[in-house]
Order: structure tokens, then sequence, then C-alpha cells
């Protein structure tokens, strides 16, 4: 039983498994109705995560890694899933290119939450009280109003700028109203790292 991500990464992924033997023997647990799809169009056995007896492997992307493979995700508007199904997988494999790569998570990309609609305007009040600017993430094209996850949030970025300390963070994050937080602490195995010439591993 395989655990799949959501975003750029993991869509090339599913454009490789049919390259891969054995490919079609396996499950498939989708992180996003988007995976799920995308796996059901090239024939795979999609399980939903509810019905899933064990996630042998999780494999997804990152949006940054840091030297410690803490990790920010959610690019997608899919972190909830993806931390519920990368927390209950046996191993968990990451797969970013060299630009992820951050000395400090949050230089490049924001954190995001996964708030419930119902408590966005008090969130977001309280996170401004805590010096954060804060705004819900409204999509480049397509539908009004912002972008909320399959798990029915609203996804709010966070911008933090280079963090200190992402532990603290994240639980400074954590509040009644927060469903999810895109920090991924100390929750990957191994993170494969594609440069223009060569591909490394880093093992926690």
């Amino acid at each position: 039983v395989v655990g799949v991500g959501t975003g750029s990464t993991v869509e090339k992924l599913i454009e490789l498994l049919p390259q891969l033997e054995g490919f079609r023997e396996k499950l498939y647990v989708p992180s996003s109705i988007d995976t799920a799809l995308k796996l059901a169009r090239i024939g795979l056995r999609v399980l939903d995560p509810s019905f899933a007896p064990r996630i042998e492997v999780y494999v997804d992307g990152a949006d940054e890694v840091d030297p410690n493979l803490n990790m920010i995700k959610g690019g997608g508007a899919a972190m909830t899933m993806e931390k519920i199904l990368t927390y209950h997988a046996e191993r968990r494999v990451f797969i970013v290119d060299h630009t992820k790569l951050v000395a400090k998570l949050g230089e490049r990309h924001p954190v995001p939450l996964e708030v419930l609609p119902q408590a966005l305007g008090l969130v977001l009040r309280k996170l401004a009280d805590k010096g954060f600017r804060a705004e819900p993430r409204y999509p480049a094209r397509g539908k009004m109003g912002p972008v909320v996850a399959d798990t029915g949030g609203v996804i709010v970025d966070v911008y933090t700028g280079p963090i200190e300390d992402p532990e603290a963070l994240d639980r400074e994050l954590r509040m009644p109203g927060v469903v999810e937080t895109g920090l991924f602490i100390g929750m990957a195995d191994k993170v494969y790292v594609g440069w223009p010439d060569r591909v490394e591993s880093c093992a926690r």
C-alpha cells in the first residue's frame, strides 16, 4: 500500500509509474481528490484513506526542506491529509529539486494553515495580535473566494521570514480553529534531491 501526496512533483511521479515493474499490483492511498483522479486515470487501484489497513510507504514532494529535513508543505492545499498519511506511514520518502533546499524554513515560502471557515476571522485576528502577517490564499484563476482544502478548511498563508525554531513556531500557530499547519517537523525518513547532474539522498 502506497500513500501518495499532492503537487507538481507527485504529478510527474504518477506519470512515471507505468515504467515501474509491479506498479499495478499495489494499492494507492491519495492525499487529495486531485491525486486520486490522476491515479485512477492511469488505471490504478485507489483506496480511501479511511479503509487503508496500513501504509507501507508514503511518497510526496515539499515546498522547502531545511538541513534537518524539516519541511514546509501545503502549496497544493492538501497538507492536512498529507500529514495524516505521513504520520501513519511506515516509511516516509520525499522528492524535491535542489531549489527547495533552504538554510532555514520560511526563507521563500509562507507557512500554510488550514483553518475552519467558522473561525477564520477569529484566527486571523489572533495571528495579527501575535505579530504575524497572515492572509487567506486566493487562487490565481478559477473559483471566486479563498482556497478551500478537500477537508473543508480555508488555507491561510502566514509570512514568517526565516524561522529560527520550527517546533516553537508550530506550537505558536496551533490554536482552536486551526486544523493543521504546513510545518512537517521530523517526519521525513529520506529526502531525494534532484540536481542538474545527479540525485542525492539524505536520511535522518
